[in-house]
């Protein structure tokens, strides 16, 4: 049978994931060095995994509220009170997803009307754009430059802006740069924002691996808060990304209108994950910390691995990438790694998966062992002999 015949051509117009698919080539080969997918190598808490355990003991495998547990969403309210400085009302203004990609897709599908457009900046994570498209929406790229540290400045948002503009997806801690907004940064843009009365679906899932200072949320500054939709999760700074929980923190009106589309697609999150990570906000600020501090120091050893092989490299200031530009080779993104995973076995993501402006660039992720890395970039040394 043809099925073709029967997809929407709004699915047949998204590409396949650009991870996905170096990932999959990695799974079907041995002797193989990942460096390429983005998840944690901790293991989860203990105390959050025996939390989960001890919820299924006892029974607790019920649906919960589709909003999450009341507890859940007050120890939410409380973290990032206490985090970032943000009051949200846990009954109104917080509500339980399965993992932060639902949120963003619940996010999307609640604002936007067909025609409405979105600014992405990008390099950006694989899924924004795609799911724009499948709202009826249209993605308008927004190119950020090195020579910037990769943030969205205010010339850049400027000039994508049309009367069709409805929001404005601000990915910071940056997946696959590592880049971040600095406070001063972030409040350059805001009055464009409001000016342009746009919304800004802030996606803060980095937002506890942060370098050098503390991650500061657009959310927290004057006028922003009643315009921001902000999206967080347990995957990366608690381990937790089979755990697939995430959060939404946002005014009433647009936790209700999210509500609606969770509750007929999704109900709610799984029980034993939100009773997880209960325990993980308040017992396991010690594991966050000491995880933040095993990927600083990973970030400093692979930043400088790559600049003695004679890579030119951005240094990140948040999440677990590094974004180096492998321009000086001439090869395309693809090719190099494709010729890196055939020549050297070690896999890391082309940068143009991320969005155009991606191209010249690769992905390498430091979400492993020193001792990983260290192999992983003596291959890559005996790569660039041949070909820098």
């Amino acid at each position: 049978m043809n099925t073709d015949k029967y997809i929407s051509n709004v699915v047949k117009s998204i590409p396949p994931s650009g991870i996905r698919k170096f990932f999959d080539l990695v799974t079907n080969s041995k002797d193989i060095i990942s460096l390429g997918v983005g998840e944690p190598d901790f293991v989860t808490p203990w105390k959050i995994r025996k939390e989960g355990i001890n919820a299924l003991d006892r029974g607790s495998i019920t649906y919960t509220s589709n909003l999450g547990l009341p507890e859940l969403r007050m120890a939410i309210s409380y973290f990032l009170k206490t985090h970032y400085n943000l009051t949200y009302d846990p009954e109104k203004e917080i509500m339980v997803t399965i993992g932060a990609s639902e949120a963003i897709d619940l996010a999307l599908r609640a604002l936007l009307n067909d025609g409405d457009e979105v600014l992405v900046p990008e390099p950006s994570y694989v899924s924004y754009a795609p799911c724009v498209t499948l709202t009826r929406g249209i993605p308008v790229f927004v190119p950020t430059d090195e020579k910037n540290n990769f943030i969205l400045t205010p010339d850049d948002l400027k000039s994508k802006i049309t009367s069709k503009t409805k929001a404005l997806i601000l990915p910071y801690p940056n997946n696959p740069t590592g880049a971040i907004m600095k406070k001063e940064e972030l409040e350059e843009i805001v009055n464009i924002i409001i000016e342009h009365d746009l919304i800004v679906i802030s996606d803060e899932i980095y937002s506890e691996l942060t370098y050098e200072g503390r991650h500061v949320s657009i959310a927290s500054l004057p006028g922003m808060k009643e315009r921001t939709i902000l999206i967080n999760g347990f995957s990366k700074a608690f381990a937790m990304t089979g755990w697939r929980l995430g959060y939404i923190a946002a005014e009433h009106g647009f936790i209700e209108a999210m509500n609606k589309i969770h509750q007929y697609t999704t109900i709610c999150a799984p029980i034993t994950a939100q009773y997880a990570a209960i325990k993980g906000i308040y017992q396991c600020e010690e594991d966050i910390v000491k995880m933040r501090e095993t990927y600083d120091k990973r970030r400093k050893f692979i930043v400088n691995g790559f600049r003695e092989i004679g890579f030119d490299c951005f240094e990140p200031k948040g999440a677990f990438y590094i974004f180096p530009s492998i321009k000086k080779t001439g090869m395309t993104s693809q090719e190099f790694c494709e010729k890196l995973l055939k020549e050297e076995k070690v896999a890391v993501v082309p940068g143009d998966a991320f969005g155009p402006s991606g191209e010249g660039f690769i992905r390498v992720s430091y979400a492993y062992s020193i001792d990983k890395i260290a192999r992983a970039l003596e291959r890559i040394k005996n790569f660039a002999k041949r070909i820098l």
